[in-house]
């Protein structure tokens, strides 16, 4: 028939990958229980661009946290966030992607923090897993000469977090 439409050559559309994937362990139970409702969605979101791979948080008592410093940082106190990087050796797997790495936020610690900066417990949270994805990616602000601080501060202000972790050490050193 003249003018009819032939067959649709519409392309079905494709689904492309996530970027970056989260996963949330922890904080099932007690009183911090449904704090980290929404976390990982919401650092896929909000991860820089370059962001590609995957990222476990897991949420962690403040001794768990004061062992992990210990360990790893030779503190012995208990810190809001560490960040273990994945082994960037590991080849990424057929989508491209690879383990980014490791998060621990100490619950405690945000409960705390959140307070005296006079906010939730859900953003202090966020605000910490964003600083640990940034080292993650590679930033490291005792050491990058603003370039950190001035991404997270970038990001912050987009989701409309109060100060980084950065801006709120004015210079002094923090943990990663």
């Amino acid at each position: 028939m003249k003018g009819f439409p032939g067959p649709s050559r519409a392309r079905s559309p494709r689904r492309a990958a996530p970027r970056l994937a989260v996963s949330v362990s922890g904080a099932r139970r007690g009183p911090f229980a449904g704090s980290s409702r929404g976390l990982a969605a919401w650092l896929v979101r909000a991860a820089p661009a370059s962001a590609r791979g995957s990222v476990d948080v897991a949420l962690v008592g403040d001794g768990r946290m004061r062992d992990l410093h210990q360990r790893y940082r030779r503190t012995r106190h208990a810190t809001d966030v560490l960040s273990f990087p994945g082994d960037r050796s590991t080849p990424p797997n057929s989508q491209g992607d690879r383990q980014l790495g490791d998060i621990a936020i100490a619950l405690g610690v945000a409960r705390r923090q959140a307070a005296r900066h006079g906010h939730s417990l859900s953003m202090e949270l966020r605000i910490l897993a964003l600083h640990g994805l940034l080292h993650l990616l590679g930033y490291d602000h005792e050491r990058d000469h603003g370039e950190m601080r001035t991404l997270e501060d970038r990001l912050r202000r987009r989701w409309g977090l109060s100060a980084g972790v950065v801006a709120r050490a004015s210079g002094s050193r923090t943990s990663r």
